[in-house]
């Protein structure tokens, strides 16, 4: 951000934001979950972990993602689905 011109108080405020509004997400998901079922739960975590696996594919696969951009991240989940069904059918 620094390189694309942005002075320094945009990039700490930027960033002390998304700080503070993942902090408050994370409060008010312990809140508003904290009776809610170990299915809810682990639904909840499925989705996140599938969205992060995505996101680090998209990020760190740079020649999988310049070729297949909408689906690097589909591709990878899919790919860890599939080798955790395999586990488990066969273990």
């Amino acid at each position: 951000m620094k390189a694309s011109g942005r002075s320094s108080r945009y990039v700490f405020g930027l960033w002390g934001g998304i700080a503070l509004v993942s902090g408050l997400s994370a409060l008010a998901g312990y809140s508003l979950l904290a009776g809610a079922s170990g299915v809810t739960i682990a639904f909840i975590t499925a989705i996140a972990a599938g969205a992060i696996l995505a996101m680090v594919a998209d990020t760190m696969i740079p020649e999988a993602f310049d070729k297949q951009h909408m689906f690097t991240g589909l591709i990878a989940a899919l790919g860890f689905l599939t080798a955790f069904v395999v586990h488990e059918v066969s273990g």
